[in-house]
C-alpha cells in the first residue's frame, strides 16, 4: 500500500461517485460494473445486494458514466476525468463509447418511507419534481412542443395532477428520448421501501 492510498479517508456516508472521487475518498474500484452491465445487455437489471453494500454509490457511478450531463448553465459536462485511473478506462473503445452518451434519470424512493400515503405519496413527488428540475435544460429551444413544456413545468412545480405524477417518470424518459434522440438510462434506487413501508404502516392497499 502506498503512502497516497494509506492515509485516504473513508467515504463514510459518501454515496455520490463525483465527491468520493473529487474530494480524494478511498475506493475499492467497482467500475468494471459498467462492462459487466454492457456485455450482459439487459433492458432490465436488479441489484439485490445487503445493506451497507454500496448500491447507491453504484448507481451514482453508472450515472456519471453514462450521463450526456449539462450543467445548470445548460453546459455540457465531461465525466471522463472521474475515472481516470480506474480499471473501466483499461477495458477498450467498446465501452468507453458508451461513456457521456445518453439522458440519465437517477431516482430514489427512499423518502418514500413515511407514515401514512399522503406523505409517502409527497415525499415520492418531491424527488421526482427534483429530478425534473435537474433536466430543465430540454426546454429550451423548440424541440419539446409548448403543450408537452407546459405539462413538464406543472411536474416540475409540483402543481400537476395525481394521475399525471402516476406517469411522470415514463413522461420525462419520453422527453429526453425526443431532446437527445436516444434511449433514456432509467436508474431507480430503494425501489422497494415505499411498498414494504406501506404494508408495515397499514396503507399497502
Amino acid at each position: 500500500m502506498d503512502e497516497n492510498t494509506r492515509f485516504k479517508p473513508l467515504p463514510i456516508g459518501v454515496d455520490d461517485f463525483e465527491k468520493l472521487i473529487t474530494r480524494g475518498y478511498y475506493f475499492i474500484d467497482k467500475t468494471l460494473l459498467v462492462k459487466e452491465l454492457l456485455d450482459k445487455k439487459g433492458d432490465v437489471n436488479l441489484f439485490t445486494r445487503p445493506r451497507r453494500f454500496g448500491k447507491t454509490l453504484n448507481m451514482s457511478m453508472l450515472q456519471y458514466f453514462f450521463e450526456d450531463g449539462v450543467d445548470y448553465r445548460g453546459q455540457k459536462k465531461d465525466n471522463a476525468f472521474l475515472f481516470e485511473g480506474l480499471k473501466i478506462m483499461e477495458a477498450g473503445e467498446q465501452y468507453l463509447s458508451y461513456m457521456g452518451q445518453y439522458p440519465v434519470i437517477n431516482l430514489s424512493l427512499k423518502s418514500g418511507k413515511q407514515s401514512n400515503y399522503k406523505l409517502a405519496f409527497d415525499c415520492i413527488v418531491d424527488e421526482i419534481a427534483q429530478e425534473y428540475d435537474r433536466h430543465e435544460y430540454i426546454l429550451k429551444g423548440d424541440i419539446l412542443s409548448e403543450s408537452v413544456k407546459e405539462k413538464y413545468r406543472r411536474i416540475m412545480e409540483l402543481s400537476a395532477s395525481e394521475k399525471e405524477y402516476y406517469k411522470a417518470l415514463q413522461f420525462l424518459s419520453q422527453c429526453l428520448e425526443k431532446y437527445y434522440g436516444k434511449k433514456t438510462i432509467i436508474l431507480i434506487d430503494e425501489y422497494d421501501v415505499p411498498l414494504e413501508n406501506a404494508y408495515m404502516c397499514g396503507f399497502y392497499s
